[in-house]
């Protein structure tokens, strides 16, 4: 991981007050990053509004979402405030909460590559395996011991992001470094764990079937995709979901090299989730229709039901998966039973 730029540490020595931010729909990372972040920043008498366009819909961060507001309250002092956006390193993600933002001074702090040239006061590292890792950079750079709340709800964030470390390879040594000294402030990583993949619904375990139901396999089984409809989330609610689960059960499935799920947000809106397991830059996909993240793990917004934009993104992904890489009848239709065939295809 890079060293902390002299540039953050400056911005929050010469402003007195923070706008702490994160992106829309956010995860374990991006509210431990923003909730111990807020926390140091009080340690150094600085005021702070925690930020969040929300939905809270993951279960593992419903129990924080009281401490966030989704409309920027007025300051006494704009000239010493200033906004810090965290897990991602564009307004334009930051939602709703973004449109009642005050006009002052915005520094990022993100771990995804944007492909744009940091700010002076910006804190962009891509080879970070999270925000959280980051802050918690921050806050030794600057001197500071992360109290025995704020070591727990930065390693939420950070086993959030790594999938409790299943994401990492050989060059993961320096978080493992990080999540060490983490543990020792005080992180419980069974306390972590249990927060993290305990207390499910029995919804989000028959939502999760639902949607495994429906997947399909294309260039020959290497790409898989599913859904999640209107119908499906009036019926089990949105708190069901289980998204890390159910990437993780798609991507070990037998010669997967990439999946995506498009959730049907609105009549003509979706948004997608892309994994990859090694090969295919699913971020490359996602850019191009306005998304980002990763190179294995991304996500989108775009307009669209979900037949469209399936349509759309097959196409983008027939690029990769080229006719020459794969036999022309598609060997997954022998993978299965005749009675699940109609289940594999079904739309």
């Amino acid at each position: 991981m890079r060293k902390v730029p002299r540039g953050i540490i400056w911005f929050i020595e010469n402003h007195d007050c923070f706008y702490v931010l994160g992106h829309r729909e956010p995860d374990g990372d991006c509210i431990g990053s923003q909730l111990a972040l807020a926390s140091f920043l009080k340690s150094l008498g600085k005021r702070v509004h925690l930020l969040s366009s929300g939905p809270f819909t993951r279960s593992e961060i419903l129990q924080y979402e009281y401490k966030f507001r989704d409309e920027a309250p007025p300051e006494r002092d704009f000239e010493r405030a200033a906004a810090l956006v965290l897990d991602c390193s564009s307004m334009a993600r930051i939602g709703s909460v973004g449109e009642t933002m005050p006009k002052v001074p915005v520094a990022f702090i993100d771990h995804h590559a944007s492909g744009e040239t940091p700010g002076e006061s910006d804190y962009l590292d891509p080879s970070a395996s999270a925000v959280t890792a980051m802050v918690f950079l921050l806050m030794e750079a600057m001197g500071h011991k992360p109290s025995r709340e704020e070591a727990e709800l930065l390693f939420f964030g950070l086993c959030t992001d790594t999938g409790f470390f299943r994401h990492l390879d050989e060059k993961g040594d320096s978080t493992f470094e990080i999540a060490a000294r983490m543990v020792k402030a005080g992180a419980s990583p069974k306390k972590i764990y249990n927060a993290i993949n305990g207390g499910k619904t029995l919804f989000s375990r028959k939502l999760l079937g639902e949607i495994l139901l429906r997947i399909e396999p294309h260039f020959d089984g290497r790409l898989l995709i599913s859904f999640l409809s209107l119908e499906d989330q009036q019926r089990y609610g949105m708190a069901s979901r289980d998204s890390d689960l159910l990437y993780q059960l798609m991507m070990s499935v037998a010669g997967c090299e990439a999946c995506f799920v498009i959730k049907q947000e609105a009549e003509d809106q979706c948004t997608v989730g892309f994994r990859s397991k090694e090969r295919i830059d699913v971020s490359a996909i996602a850019a191009r229709f306005g998304g980002g993240g990763h190179r294995l793990a991304s996500g989108l917004s775009i307009q669209g039901n979900i037949e469209s934009v399936k349509a759309l993104l097959l196409d983008s992904f027939a690029e990769l998966f080229t006719e020459d890489e794969f036999p022309e009848e598609p060997s997954w239709d022998n993978a299965y039973p005749s009675s699940e065939k109609a289940v594999s295809n079904k739309d």
